[in-house]
């Protein structure tokens, strides 16, 4: 001690050693991370390890103790992280090339397995997109354009994630979602050949509802003449001057309906006396 109190640098050189050998040994976990202590370069042990069970405070972040110098600490965090996947081309049954946006989210769930298989969260990342991307094009390419665009893709995106995750789980990961962004014709003459054909297939709809309409309306047209050939032959029945007389002036009716027509009746005509017997009577 007195050795130490007559030589002030090595007291002061002593004190630093504490205080690296201090700093060496603690580390300080944060609630958003998991960390994966390794000694001599392996994976010894988990520290706050990701527990969908676990309350908040109630984790092993905080201030931890490690060996200084044999083992080290690599931080995994363990929040939802974003997976941007690069645009796919997809090829669809009825033969349109698509251009796909799909992005997905993840986490790491078991940090020891992802450090021992990929190291880092970044190769964890790339790794996943190399295995999203092979999926999307080979389930999306068993799909016709119109279901890429319906809400049924919800479906399919799900059955995607569930394949895609037992994969992800050789690097330690989840994947919690999958989703299109966009699913769009590239520009240029196969998206003007796809607008070509979607604007014949509403024309020749058109066609058929106008057609069926017009099906329709002579069918209406058909009954109402049935039903009106059906009066007259009863008024025929019960009054056959009447009947006479009605035809007669629908004859009339559509000689002048244009307004142009020109009829010339002598005296004996028959119309006429049709009318001078009805005065007669009246």
């Amino acid at each position: 001690m007195a050795t130490l109190t007559r030589n002030p640098a090595l007291l002061a050189g002593l004190g630093f050693a504490v205080v690296v050998l201090a700093m060496s040994s603690f580390y300080t976990v944060p609630e958003t991370k998991q960390a994966v202590v390794l000694r001599l370069g392996k994976p010894e042990r988990i520290v706050n390890e990701y527990d969908p069970k676990a309350r908040l405070g109630e984790t092993g972040a905080g201030l931890t103790m490690k060996v200084p110098f044999i083992e080290d600490v690599r931080f995994i965090d363990k929040r939802i992280m974003d997976l941007d996947m690069d645009a796919q081309t997809v090829l669809s049954t009825d033969q349109l090339r698509l251009v796909v946006d799909a992005f997905a989210r993840f986490r790491i769930v078991n940090p020891q397995r992802m450090v021992e298989t990929v190291g880092t969260e970044q190769n964890a990342a790339d790794a996943l997109k190399r295995i999203l991307a092979s999926k999307l094009r080979n389930e999306l390419g068993k799909q016709p354009f119109a279901a890429l665009l319906s809400p049924e893709r919800g479906a399919l995106m799900d059955d995607i994630q569930a394949t895609v995750n037992l994969q992800a789980k050789q690097y330690g990961a989840e994947i919690v979602d999958v989703r299109i962004k966009r699913a769009d014709l590239p520009s240029g003459p196969p998206l003007e050949a796809a607008y070509a054909r979607m604007a014949s297939a509403r024309q020749q709809e058109a066609a058929t509802i106008r057609a069926q309409g017009n099906k329709q309306a002579q069918l209406v047209q058909a009954e109402a003449d049935a039903q009106a050939a059906r009066i007259y032959a009863d008024s025929f029945g019960k009054d056959p001057e009447f009947y006479a007389f009605y035809r007669a002036m629908q004859a009339y009716r559509t000689t002048f309906e244009d307004g142009t027509a020109t009829v010339v009746l002598g005296p004996n005509n028959e119309f006429l006396r049709e009318f001078e017997g009805r005065r007669g009577n009246r």
